[in-house]
């Protein structure tokens, strides 16, 4: 977390948090969505700023009741979340593969799932910032175990490190991460925010 939101914490520690002012859909993007968006249900629009998505990035946290946020300064933005908490994509590196979250930080794969709906999700430890509800002030950097749903134009590549067979609501089997042999199970989709204890639409 950037210094200058940690000092800010302390010289303002009263103000309000905000709520359903900025999402993460499915594809990693950053979204502000206005009164107008809120109120219509729109996906709201991107936020192309690239020195302020990073910002966003350096700042994403979650708190002990599984709200992610934004801790823009003095002020705890909480995130609408499309899918999932974490976004994750394939990029190369000199020795072959890496996973990346929308934050451009590692994950470490412990296994994946597939929903009726085709969407592949990663299961892996991610570092996070992490605050406990009743001290805003203080974060920890945690490397907890989560889920990010993979880019859908990562599917293919999955697809090609994995050895599938159907199951009843998807597929099942094993997929190939650096050598090593990882679980890929079924899951329904609704199931994901408890297993996994994120709140996609914090609105308290």
């Amino acid at each position: 977390m950037d210094e200058m939101v940690l000092r800010s914490i302390i010289k303002w520690p009263d103000v309000p948090d905000c709520f359903g002012w900025l999402a993460l859909d499915r594809r990693g993007q950053w979204r502000m969505r206005d009164e107008y968006a809120q109120a219509h249900q729109l996906p709201g629009t991107v936020i192309a700023h690239t020195a302020l998505n990073d910002y966003i990035a350096r700042n994403y946290g979650c708190d002990s009741e599984g709200r992610y946020f934004f801790q823009n300064g003095p002020q705890r933005v909480f995130i609408f979340l499309e899918v999932a908490p974490w976004i994750a994509r394939f990029s190369p590196t000199e020795t072959g593969l890496e996973l990346l979250t929308q934050c451009h930080t590692s994950i470490n794969p412990q296994g994946a799932l597939s929903d009726e709906r085709g969407n592949i999700y990663i299961i892996g430890h991610v570092p996070c910032l992490f605050s406990e509800k009743l001290h805003e002030g203080v974060f920890i950097e945690r490397n907890h175990l989560s889920v990010c749903l993979l880019l859908d134009h990562d599917l293919d590549q999955f697809s090609e490190l994995a050895e599938l067979r159907e199951s009843a609501c998807s597929f099942e089997g094993s997929w190939n991460w650096n050598g090593q042999r990882l679980p890929l199970d079924p899951i329904l989709s609704k199931e994901l925010s408890e297993r996994f204890h994120f709140v996609k639409s914090p609105d308290h």
